[in-house]
């Protein structure tokens, strides 16, 4: 099957793109081959978009080649998108155009001062990479995520990452100190809290640098007003263009507001200097179990008033899910069954600090509460002490996200409405309303969150292969963007806007044009990270609507029934990209490990296996039949030799690349244990 390099638009010269991008010098990888699109088509959300190409640069110096080639008038129809772990929900790095892959080469720890607290990294360096690194010294980089293992700093700045601990901790702007970008045409931006005199010198600088400055300090200036109205007082405030903090509380202006968040639709974030913390000595984790799923949410308001760390709640479905999952063994003993009442939500409320005394006095003045509050049924609670201890069972629920897809059937958890914020006092009101309405469409759901800070991922359960299911994505989403506005929310928490972008016009109101405005200071040709967030004044295309792009599902219809099924520990990846872990002490998986090449890594391999079999069966291929009568060697080999020669030769051979990809399994067995979904490879 010989895959042919297609363009987006007429006006589009990719080819001749990647010719002068390679000529002028470029040191990284520039791949367009069908596998690699492939692979880079999907993240884990519900989308699949197939780029022109992936260009995975070596420093800074190689993406400023490819920002200089982008700002050049012959190269404007040219669309290029970001892209770090590719862990994003709502297909923010999904593009159409050119991927740039920032995770392969430019993942160094530059630079970390103990003493000051702080540390310089690359984009691609994974969180959780950063922390092993922290930890000799004491400290860790705060904002948390369940994707800790494979999401990367650069992707955490693009999304402005947070999870559980967010209301103590704050979100990944809150620690970012200065970042060093790359803008449109290849000038280089570092960003930092700047008092006034430096804020006129940066405003007075030549180029796109300083109509940035002066375009971002005017929105200030004529709609502080506006901005102070707009937006709601959530923990989570608000995930892109993040204009009511352009000034902070030293009344510095810091332009690193509008850029984390941004989803790489301003410039491409290459390094970052970030604020770090003591690891806390001490934890303790009290799980609190309910009869009812509300029963955990309308508590959440009376066990916040006691000041934890963080408070994660899990309902039944997400349980069920763990209970029968490896992880189970390690934390069954913190949550006793009981089978006349049964346990069907938990809230996981955390303490640290530096002292266990204090620390326990604390908690034992919680349990104190719990056994005179009354205000809420609770079936009992255990403790959990001691760092190792609470690690085992944030491991349960860090997995939730990827459990949740592991359900029998074809009807399936979809992430598409899964990161709502509300103000926590309204959360319980606002998620009875939240099921109400899927439950009229009569979907199932699994919920799970951080009811501290008012998110609750709420995962729809929809067949995606089937139209009349993949159609309810729209309205869905429509009614939650409605209903979460209704209660003084944000539809997008925490997981970034992506190709949820339409409803940014809406719930910006007055102040969208302000948006536009520094879109088009940034990149007036729309080139970057096109239809999401906003669009600059005058553009000819706009947003992106949530069904105006292709659906995974919309795919995977085609390909038959029967190959379906027999293939179903390959196709039902769900990309949530566990595989894709940066320890070099977890088995799973050696040879993404050793390669660093997404392709070589389960979800690579199940990637191209489901492109492979739909392409078969468009050319009429019944694999199945093939599979039952296989050809000797010896009568394969002329075959062979005439695709290997053609190989030689360049002619591009899907069929091959999907080979080459699955003979680089070791059959070691690691992703059938450890993915959540449990991909079978070497199956």
């Amino acid at each position: 099957m010989i895959a042919q390099l297609p363009t987006v638009a007429p006006d589009a010269d990719y080819p001749a793109f990647l010719k002068a991008l390679h000529d002028s010098g470029f040191r990284g990888q520039i791949s367009a081959d069908y596998g690699t699109r492939t692979v880079l088509a999907t993240d884990n959300s519900i989308y699949q978009r197939l780029p022109q190409a992936a260009v995975f640069p070596l420093d800074a110096d190689d993406v400023a080649r490819v920002a200089t080639l982008m700002g050049e008038s012959r190269f404007q129809a040219i669309k290029l998108t970001p892209r770090g772990g590719g862990t994003g929900t709502n297909g923010q790095s999904l593009t159409d155009g050119v991927v740039v892959d920032l995770s392969r080469h430019m993942n160094g720890i530059l630079e970390i001062n103990a003493e000051q607290r702080w540390v310089r990294v690359q984009a691609g360096v994974v969180k959780d990479q950063l922390n092993a690194a922290l930890k000799p010294h004491g400290l860790f980089f705060a904002p948390e995520l369940s994707t800790s293992n494979r999401a990367t700093v650069g992707g955490m700045i693009n999304t402005d990452a947070s999870g559980q601990g967010s209301c103590t901790y704050g979100k990944t702007r809150d620690h970012v100190l200065e970042l060093h970008s790359i803008l449109l045409g290849g000038e280089r931006l570092h960003s930092l809290p700047l008092d006034e005199d430096a804020l006129q010198a940066a405003c007075t600088a030549p180029g796109r640098v300083g109509q940035v400055y002066r375009t971002a300090l005017d929105i200030w200036d004529t709609q502080a007003e506006l901005i102070r109205t707009t937006f709601p007082p959530l923990n989570r405030c608000l995930t892109g263009y993040d204009l009511a903090h352009l000034r902070d509380e030293q009344g510095r202006f810091n332009l690193n507001s509008v850029l984390c968040g941004a989803e790489g639709s301003l410039g491409y974030v290459v390094e970052a200097k970030l604020n770090v913390l003591p690891i806390p000595k001490y934890a303790a984790l009290v799980n609190v179990r309910y009869a009812s799923f509300m029963d955990a949410l309308r508590d959440a308001n009376a066990l916040m008033a006691q000041r934890p760390l963080s408070i994660e709640t899990v309902d039944s479905k997400v349980l069920g899910l763990a209970m029968k999952d490896i992880v189970w063994h390690s934390v069954a003993e913190y949550f006793p069954a009981d089978p006349e009442r049964p346990t069907l939500g938990i809230n996981l409320v955390e303490f640290c600090g530096d002292d266990p005394v204090e620390v326990n006095a604390k908690v034992q003045a919680f349990i104190d509460h719990l056994r005179v509050d009354t205000s809420v049924e609770r079936l009992g609670h255990t403790l959990a002490e001691g760092a190792e201890a609470v690690t085992r069972v944030y491991a349960m629920r860090k997995r939730s996200v990827g459990l949740l897809g592991n359900v029998e059937g074809e009807v399936r958890p979809q992430p598409f409405v899964e990161d709502t914020a509300v103000p926590p006092e309204k959360l319980a009101d606002y998620i009875a309303e939240f099921r109400a309405l899927l439950d009229g469409y009569g979907l199932a759901y699994g919920m799970f969150g951080h009811v501290d800070a008012g998110v609750l991922h709420v995962r729809p359960a929809l067949d995606m292969k089937d139209p009349a299911q993949a159609a309810l994505v729209k309205p869905v989403s429509d009614a939650v963007a409605a209903l979460t506005r209704r209660y003084g929310g944000l539809l997008w928490g925490e997981h970034g806007k992506g190709l949820r972008s339409e409803y940014v016009p809406e719930y910006f109101g007055e102040l969208y044009p302000a948006l536009q405005r520094l879109k088009g200071a940034f990149d007036p040709h729309n080139q970057l990270n096109p239809g999401k967030i906003c669009t600059p004044l005058g553009a000819s295309e706009g947003l992106t609507k949530v069904d105006g792009v292709t659906l995974r599902g919309e795919l995977d219809r085609t390909i038959d029934e029967r190959v379906w099924q027999a293939y179903g520990s390959a196709v039902h990846c769900n990309g949530n990209g566990a595989c894709y872990n940066y320890d070099p002490n977890d088995a799973m998986c050696p040879s993404w490990k050793a390669t660093r090449e997404r392709r070589h890594s389960p979800k690579g391999r199940a990637s191209l296996m489901r492109e492979w079999l739909r392409l078969q069966g468009e050319a009429g291929v019944d694999v199945l039949e093939v599979a039952r009568k296989p050809v000797s060697w010896v009568k394969g080999l002329p075959a062979r030799l005439r695709n290997e020669r053609a190989r030689r030769q360049g002619q591009e051979d899907f069929s091959h690349e999907v080979y080459d990809a699955m003979a680089g399994c070791l059959a070691c067995k690691s992703c059938a244990g450890q993915c959540p979904i449990k991909v079978n490879v070497p199956d």
